[in-house]
């Protein structure tokens, strides 16, 4: 219940008694456990960065082919940002804003980790010969950047869940939104398109 509030209204725009109320207990009773908004805010941060990498990583099959691999990487995603939404968006908000640099860090390794996963699928690909030869770190961030920002574009309201969604989203970067080339006729073809009897 916290989480919606610091997603709907960021972190300044949320009071303590803001909190209680929410959650249905007195503001003594909230500050029994929490002294502050930080106190509250940071573990749930962190909580949502490393549980986010584990729940991908969890399915993830390194024997698969990478365009599995990469198809339950972004699904995988979706789906943990469809169950745990205003914890993310929460989260996100406060990412580069910790006080606390040692917490920062933690956090910033667990992101690193989550990224370096879809790094992994990516080169595990291109040394099988699965996906051309590409700038990793830039494809990497392309693929994260279509993911992270799912609490702009995906309405719960809408037609399609989120894992769907993104799935979509891997299909086109699988493979590119050009159309195919012309078939080009060959020599006999044009011969007979141009034949007179």
């Amino acid at each position: 219940m916290a989480c919606r509030l610091f997603a709907q209204k960021g972190f300044d725009g949320v009071s303590m008694r803001d909190i209680a109320q929410e959650c249905g207990v007195s503001k003594a009773t909230l500050y029994h456990y929490f002294p502050d908004k930080d106190s509250l805010l940071r573990p749930l941060a962190l909580g949502i960065t490393k549980s986010l990498y584990l729940h991908v990583a969890g399915h993830d099959d390194p024997a698969r082919p990478a365009a599995e691999r990469l198809r339950s990487f972004v699904a995988e995603t979706a789906r943990f940002f469809e169950r745990y939404r205003w914890a993310w968006i929460a989260a996100s908000t406060t990412f580069w804003s910790d006080p606390k640099i040692r917490a920062r860090r933690e956090r910033i390794g667990w992101r690193d980790r989550y990224e370096q996963l879809v790094r992994d699928i990516l080169q595990a690909g291109i040394d099988a010969g699965e996906i051309r030869a590409l700038d990793v770190p830039v494809a990497g961030r392309m693929i994260l950047g279509a993911v992270n920002w799912m609490p702009r574009w995906y309405d719960p309201k809408g037609p399609l869940p989120a894992p769907e969604i993104a799935l979509r989203f891997c299909g086109m970067m699988l493979e590119g939104i050009g159309a195919p080339a012309a078939a080009q006729p060959n020599d006999s073809g044009l011969r007979a398109s141009h034949a007179r009897p």
